[in-house]
């Protein structure tokens, strides 16, 4: 399907669903696009409203129409004394957007909220981002596209 950069910014969460024994919630969230993870800050004593502004970058190298194209942010409660709490999750379908990008260059969505939900569907707050895609030209890998080239020696 495409090669480039898929650049995430993770702006905040609102009204996240959850307790924390001691106090405020630590949100922090897992950003995932297949096999490649990356963690955000944890936004310490900031509760059910966090705000991180922090920019993730994912290398896309798909050869495959039919591949899943999809990041998903886990919104985890940081704990120092248990293991942290899931506190739920949002998925974003990307598919379409690297394809855009694929055809003219470059593709974004702007930032947008969506809405973060547990196992059961359950709504528990929101997540805004926004996601870039800057397709990859073939020249810059080191590959010979279109063009006569001269294979003769003097």
């Amino acid at each position: 399907m495409g090669r480039g950069l898929l650049e995430v910014l993770l702006v905040d969460v609102k009204a996240l669903a959850g307790n924390d024994f001691l106090g405020k919630l630590d949100p922090y969230v897992v950003v995932q696009y297949r096999s490649q993870e990356r963690k955000s800050s944890t936004a310490r004593d900031e509760g059910r409203d966090a705000s991180w502004n922090e920019k993730f970058k994912f290398q896309i190298n798909s050869t495959s129409a039919n591949a899943q194209h999809k990041l998903i942010f886990r919104i985890m409660d940081h704990d120092n004394m248990s293991s942290d709490d899931f506190l739920g999750q949002a998925t974003i379908n990307v598919a379409d957007l690297i394809s855009i990008g694929m055809e003219k260059g470059r593709s974004e969505m702007i930032p947008a909220k969506y809405r973060v939900v547990t196992a059961d569907n359950s709504y528990h707050g929101e997540i805004k981002v926004a996601v870039t895609f800057t397709a990859k030209k073939a020249e810059e890998d080191g590959e010979q596209v279109g063009g006569w080239m001269d294979s003769l020696e003097d």
